[in-house]
């Protein structure tokens, strides 16, 4: 018997969530190393899919099956493809660098870390599992503990954020529960199996323009499709910095993956029908992403908003409906949240110790923090598509499939790509450059232990983006099935 490699990794934010648990509180540090533990072996378990992951192959590979309910077709059901290998690396990464970054959170630190191992299991269960049930049960999982984390450790309107954003999420996950549940009930189905359901369901063109668009505004609503997209920014500003990186990094990703994983994968001729509408509301994410960006003075609301826009790229690849697209989208899926992971982690350095993330209150940071300003400005060039970055070649790949799909379409989200130039820019020199004040004055650098997590996150930025074949060949061959092509 093949060792369960997926439901180890799944198993390793349990194992800690439970340890945690049964530690007393006032052990805050074995609490500490338990949470970055069982994060690092989640990681390195990711690692050994990557590399065992034969990208040749565009089948289901290292399969879990364990019948649960079988009269009703609920099975515990794990596998790997080209769409998600590179997810639960993303994953992995965020929240072992998410524990790090969290080492110096004092208050009610047992409860912090039992909520982002509680959380980061239910996305790892999103992300694997081929059994549309557990894919509901595993996305309520990852939504609740996001509202427990901004309510108890968050900032700046937390209640509202915190609320918003749950009932945005659950909102989304009704109608695409609602959706499982019509296509379990289909002649020839009665199962929650998505291979099960591909195999053995005729969807009638009707009936998947209607599926299909019920699907596609539930998963839309986590993706920050315009205009269900004001959760995000706010849910970002309010939500401590390890959660954050969570938000943005992965939670986000949870719906650019579920328009794939489901809606494409069982309807695709709805999601043709669909197509060009999602390029428009794509459109709208990237330009009023960007223009709202441009007018926002703390760091926060500018990255919350930047990340509408760049989901809007996320959406814009899947709407193409081809090969180059699809692969694209899923390179800016994994391109953003290392990217974004980075921003909120430095943001939430600076805000510690400054107090204050308002840019006109920010300056000099250059010569006070050198080490925690560099990290910030790479992060920056990742986000406006420096070539050398990850996110140049997700840009460039949905903006080729955009122009020769939607020539106007692509040509005005070329446009609105410079705004992001302008609003990035802007906020580099703010913060970064111009004398010193009275806020930033005092700032002391990051220290060893605090770059870690921060080298990682760039490293992985810079190796996909000087590498990105290696990131192409594990998902190309999947999209093209995914497409009949």
């Amino acid at each position: 018997m093949n060792f369960p490699i997926l439901s180890a990794m799944l198993l390793c934010p349990v194992v800690g969530l439970f340890i945690v648990l049964l530690t007393p509180p006032r052990y805050e540090n074995v609490v500490r190393v338990v949470s970055v533990l069982s994060a690092a072996a989640s990681l390195a378990l990711s690692i050994w899919v990557c590399l065992k992951f034969n990208a040749q192959d565009a089948s289901f590979q290292m399969i879990e099956h364990i019948e649960w309910v079988k009269s009703y077709g609920i099975h515990y059901s794990n596998a790997v493809d080209g769409l998600n290998v590179s997810m639960l690396l993303l994953t992995s990464i965020v929240i072992f660098c998410g524990t790090l970054v969290s080492w110096t959170v004092t208050y009610r630190v047992k409860e912090f870390y039992a909520n982002l191992l509680f959380l980061v299991a239910g996305v790892f269960g999103v992300f694997m599992t081929t059994n549309l049930f557990f894919f509901f049960l595993f996305y309520e999982i990852a939504v609740i503990p996001m509202y427990l984390l901004i309510v108890v450790w968050g900032s700046t309107n937390k209640q509202y954020a915190a609320m918003k954003l749950t009932l945005y999420l659950l909102l989304g996950s009704a109608l695409m529960f609602a959706g499982f549940l019509y296509m379990y009930s289909m002649p020839g189905a009665h199962t929650f199996d998505l291979v099960a359901i591909k195999q053995n369901v005729h969807f009638s063109f009707g009936i998947q323009k209607i599926l299909f668009a019920a699907l596609f505004l539930g998963f839309g609503v986590l993706a920050a499709c315009f205009p269900f997209h004001i959760w995000s920014p706010e849910g970002h500003v309010a939500a401590p910095t390890a959660a954050s990186m969570l938000h943005a990094g992965v939670l986000m990703k949870l719906g650019g993956f579920g328009i794939l994983r489901v809606g494409v994968y069982l309807l695709p001729e709805g999601a043709h029908y669909w197509a060009p509408t999602i390029a428009v509301l794509a459109l709208c994410n990237i330009v009023y992403g960007a223009m709202v960006a441009t007018q926002q003075k703390d760091l926060k609301f500018i990255i919350g908003y930047s990340s509408v826009s760049h989901m809007g790229i996320v959406l814009l690849g899947i709407a193409t409906m081809t090969p180059t697209g699809f692969n694209g989208a899923i390179f800016q899926m994994f391109s953003h949240g290392i990217m974004t992971a980075l921003f909120f982690a430095c943001v939430g350095f600076i805000y510690d110790g400054c107090h204050t993330r308002m840019l006109d209150e920010l300056g000099g940071l250059s010569k006070q923090a050198p080490r925690i300003s560099a990290f910030f400005i790479i992060a920056g060039l990742c986000g406006l598509g420096l070539p050398g970055m990850g996110s140049f070649i997700a840009e460039l790949l949905v903006t080729v499939a955009a122009v020769q799909v939607y020539p106007v379409i692509g040509a005005v989200s070329i446009i609105a790509l410079l705004i992001t130039a302008y609003y990035v820019l802007t906020a580099l020199q703010k913060t970064f450059y111009g004398p010193l004040n009275e806020t930033t004055a005092h700032l002391k650098d990051i220290n060893f232990f605090q770059f870690i997590p921060r080298a990682i996150l760039v490293g992985c930025l810079l190796f996909f983006g000087i590498f990105p074949q290696i990131f192409i060949q594990w998902i190309s061959v999947s999209t093209k099935a995914l497409l009949g092509a």
